[in-house]
């Protein structure tokens, strides 16, 4: 039987007909409607529609993220020049990055109830705000003794990835179908991984290692103003296309999330309680952190750990971290298209933890070679897992803790990594500077071990799954 289905979209008056076929409602539009129209697409027995506006939304939220994520690891990367000029020690340097971690575990649960409260245009705007702000203030911190406005305006930045870490879910789920929500929030978990890549290869490209301390404060200078000029115009850029949300939900699964209040899906600590009785998302919170927050402590250390083995080498210190994103991206991308054309999230997070594992083992190995290609080769096979591991586990945890709002789920999964994170970066920098690089990449690699044990502990509780296809 025939099905015609007519809109007025938005300012235009366009009509649109939705011909049934046996997956799917196919759009049928005429030759002059605008690229802002529906798509449309047949779920059970139900119509759910995406918005090729979509697309856009998705993209600024890249760029929105990359900028702040730059800005983590900007000073790390170059960590020996920022020690010259600013007369300070190499833990002050690491701070610069370890703030982002300490900032983040009291501020989640605010920010967590704050997204979930007024919502994904809002809080975007938030997090857009104070990454300007703080990429600002570090302008005006070029000079030897002003270091302390540095790390003001990297607390600042730091603040504002609350607002930043825990969306990618939460958009994806808001606006992308059941085949695309896993892709979606790689791809906005590539964002902060692009941003990340930045930080490591632009440092060492603008700011070199010059005998006379007036030239590195003026690249310093140029570097910070190019970051901040870059986070203006996203400022510009989320104000005007950053949306809530679209008219109309796009899957089944967020129907009835919506449906059972349109205002607030489930009340914040009502939500925090259910999601810390839930074993499997426990489990996954410790294996998330454990993958995580050694990511984290070999990217600070990066810079030490190459010039430890390739004196003079800071420029390939930048280009490995860059390796490292890089390939991790594609195992983002990967990972994402994996798990919307299988929906075997169990499998998927186990095997790319275990490989995950057993590259950081050959990364250990081979660090002293006297070769710098083939740290190259080993880091960015660990890049490829490790990085590529990031969305698996934000979906994931959508799926054990359905229909808890994602934002707050992943924002969780975000402070155990941040936890997780300091401990072992501390630990790392400590087991470095007393035993060597071997000791120290040898207690994460083990680390690494006992993740993908609780990995496997994880029982298979597909609940978004569920809702999506309840006579599945």
């Amino acid at each position: 039987m025939d099905l015609t289905h007519s809109k007025t979209m938005e300012s235009t008056t366009s009509v649109e007909t939705f011909v049934p076929n046996s997956k799917s409602t196919d759009l049928i539009k005429p030759p002059s409607a605008s690229d802002d129209h529906l798509e449309s697409q047949k779920i059970a027995s139900g119509e759910f529609r995406v918005y090729r506006r979509r697309w856009i939304v998705l993209a600024i939220f890249c760029l929105y993220s990359a900028s702040n994520a730059l800005q983590w690891i900007q000073y790390s990367i170059i960590a020996n020049i920022v020690q010259r000029y600013y007369g300070i020690s190499s833990t002050w340097v690491d701070w610069t990055s370890m703030i982002f971690m300490v900032l983040y575990i009291p501020l989640i649960f605010p920010a967590s109830w704050f997204l979930d409260k007024m919502g994904l245009r809002v809080a975007a705007i938030c997090g857009v705000l104070g990454t300007c702000l703080g990429a600002w203030i570090k302008v005006f911190s070029v000079q030897p003794d002003l270091f302390y406005v540095s790390f003001i305006g990297q607390s600042i930045v730091a603040t504002s990835q609350v607002f930043i870490l825990s969306l990618p879910a939460r958009l994806a789920a808001l606006w992308f179908g059941p085949d695309q929500v896993s892709s979606a929030c790689s791809i906005g978990v590539f964002g902060n991984q692009l941003g990340i890549a930045i930080g490591f290869v632009m440092p060492p490209i603008l700011v070199r290692n010059h005998d006379d301390l007036d030239l590195v404060g003026r690249d310093l200078k140029f570097m910070f103003y190019l970051v901040a000029g870059y986070t203006t115009l996203l400022v510009v850029l989320v104000l005007i296309f950053i949306q809530a949300k679209p008219p109309t939900p796009p899957s089944a699964a967020q129907e009835a999330t919506m449906a059972a209040n349109p205002l607030q899906s489930s009340p914040f600590l009502h939500s925090i309680k259910r999601l810390m009785t839930n074993k499997n998302y426990i489990f996954l919170l410790i294996s998330y952190g454990v993958n995580v927050g050694v990511f984290y402590a070999i990217s600070t250390l990066l810079n030490q750990i190459v010039l430890l083995h390739y004196p003079g080498h800071e420029l390939d210190a930048g280009q490995i971290g860059l390796c490292i994103i890089l390939l991790g991206m594609a195992g983002s991308v990967v990972s994402g298209i994996v798990l919307d054309k299988t929906h075997k999230f169990k499998e998927t997070t186990l095997s790319i933890y275990a490989l995950s594992m057993i590259c950081m083992w050959i990364y250990t190995f081979t660090l002293n070679t006297g070769f710098i290609w083939v740290v190259y080769i080993t880091s960015s096979m660990l890049g490829f897992f490790m990085t590529g591991y990031l969305p698996v586990g934000f979906e994931f945890a959508a799926e054990l803790t359905y229909p808890e709002p994602e934002g707050t789920s992943a924002g969780i999964l975000n402070a155990a990594a941040q936890v997780f994170g300091i401990i072992f970066t501390m630990g790392y920098a400590e087991i470095l500077n007393h035993f060597g690089d071997i000791a120290a990449n040898v207690t994460m690699a083990v680390m690494l071990v006992v993740g993908t044990v609780v990995t496997a502990i994880i029982g298979s509780d597909l609940r978004r799954q569920k809702a999506q296809n309840p006579n599945a």
